[in-house]
């Protein structure tokens, strides 16, 4: 039976709806690991420093996708809620062509920043070449990526969460085969690599557009704009996605000081061991993601429709949910350390076991992050950007900043691992804080 977003949601109801989200998130990060495997296998480990060095700034450049998604992803659900169908379809086509747009600019200026900000971060030698040859293979699809990200989010806004889920498994799947055929077969090494994600987001990016630019049975289409564009309501969208931009953005720049610091204390061993951490640690975090990219327009829709106490019932069964999946994910963390440091780095027993220590700490974090990641989606959801973004800034990029910079004095490399800990737990009682402190203006 098909979920809408104004039933009344149970938890197996909710599970239900947010599940394709979660397995898309999910999966999405599975092939960005198994991209690190095929470099660091069959590459070296050079070559799989640079990918992991230089990936923090591209992702910085799709992740503008994640802003357009979130920020109208809301707005368009409140306009459904409020019974606006026609509305939604134009602001819906409106986020789209200008994300299109602005994923050209970004790739532009990608192609002119990279080499100077690569030198910047403290790359040179074969580091630095490396770093710049993967990210211009990579760049020319960085539009798609930024459609990519987008529609991961608004495939939820229109009720259809299983398409979106299929093109997601499509382009990871064609990642994958062609990681393998490129890398493995063919031993073109990291410039395979770069090939196999930037054909991965080529499609990840195009098929959404012809599935909303043809008639179906979705709640959203692309239409053409007749008149002057609602510039008001694109600048809500950036206001209110704010706060995912600045999330990812931070989490990049944050990437960066970390591979600055670990260049620092553990030389290009370190800066190896951490790309293996994210990895691994971006598919525990993808099921918070997802769970919160999958809920966020139902909480939009009943917030809009007035309906206070569906609202109230699917925060309390949120943090239900994320608080049972924090201990599940921390329990495997523990358990899974050293299997899955063994795949990436098993060839190299001193870089196994700085990644297996690295691990353990980064565990930790899965007790707490959950929490942050669904606060602030849900103020998004309401339309509180601005709320929304001061969890997000002071999770990613404060606290971690902080903590990066202070831990290392005191406890070297093991200080730079429970940087993310810290910034964590502080991040979860900043959002349990702004949950309470409004309450009574949202009426949950």
């Amino acid at each position: 039976m098909k979920i809408r977003l104004s039933d009344h949601f149970t938890y197996g109801r909710l599970l239900r709806f947010t599940f394709p989200s979660v397995v898309m998130l999910v999966f999405t990060s599975v092939y960005g690991v198994v991209d690190g495997f095929f470099v660091s296998n069959f590459a070296g480990k050079t070559p799989f420093a640079a990918v992991n060095f230089i990936m923090p700034f591209l992702m910085i450049l799709g992740c503008a996708g994640f802003m357009f998604g979130t920020g109208g992803g809301a707005l368009i659900a409140k306009t459904l809620g409020e019974g606006r169908r026609e509305k939604a379809n134009e602001l819906f086509s409106l986020i789209v062509y200008t994300s299109i747009v602005c994923g050209v600019a970004l790739a532009l200026f990608g192609f002119v920043g990279i080499r100077p900000i690569a030198s910047l971060m403290g790359a040179e030698g074969q580091l630095l070449e490396d770093s710049v040859r993967y990210g211009r293979i990579v760049l020319p699809a960085i539009p798609f990526y930024v459609l990519q990200y987008e529609f991961q989010c608004l495939f939820v806004t229109a009720e259809k969460p299983k398409p979106g889920l299929y093109v997601t498994v499509a382009a990871g799947v064609a990642n994958i085969i062609l990681d393998a055929l490129f890398v493995a077969v063919f031993h073109w090494g990291m410039e395979g690599a770069a090939a196999a994600t930037a054909f991965s987001q080529f499609v990840g990016g195009v098929i959404p557009l012809f599935y909303f630019g043809r008639k179906n049975q979705s709640l959203l289409q692309l239409v053409r704009l007749n008149g002057r564009p609602d510039l008001r309501a694109l600048v809500r969208t950036c206001t209110n996605g704010s706060s995912e931009l600045m999330s990812n953005i931070s989490m990049s720049l944050v990437s960066m000081l970390y591979n600055i610091q670990l260049m620092r204390y553990a030389g290009e061993d370190g800066i190896a061991a951490y790309g293996v951490l994210m990895y691994v640690s971006l598919i525990f975090q993808a099921v918070f993601i997802g769970y919160s990219v999958g809920s966020a327009p139902v909480i939009g829709y009943h917030y809009g429709a007035g309906h206070q106490k569906e609202l109230g019932g699917l925060l309390k069964k949120s943090h239900l949910l994320v608080g049972g999946s924090a201990v599940l994910m921390f329990a495997a963390g523990q358990l899974l350390a050293r299997p899955l440091s063994y795949l990436f780095a098993g060839y190299d027993p001193d870089l196994m076991e700085l990644t297996v220590r690295g691990f353990r700490f980064f565990s930790c974090s899965f007790l707490c992050s959950g929490f942050a990641i669904f606060g602030s989606s849900f103020f998004t959801a309401l339309g509180d950007g601005l709320t929304s973004a001061l969890v997000s800034f002071l999770r990613t990029l404060v606290f971690q900043c902080l903590a990066v910079l202070i831990f290392p004095l005191f406890w070297a490399v093991d200080g730079i691992w429970m940087s993310i800990v810290a910034a964590e737990v502080l991040a979860a009682g900043v959002t349990f804080l702004f949950l309470t402190g409004k309450r009574k203006r949202y009426g949950y």
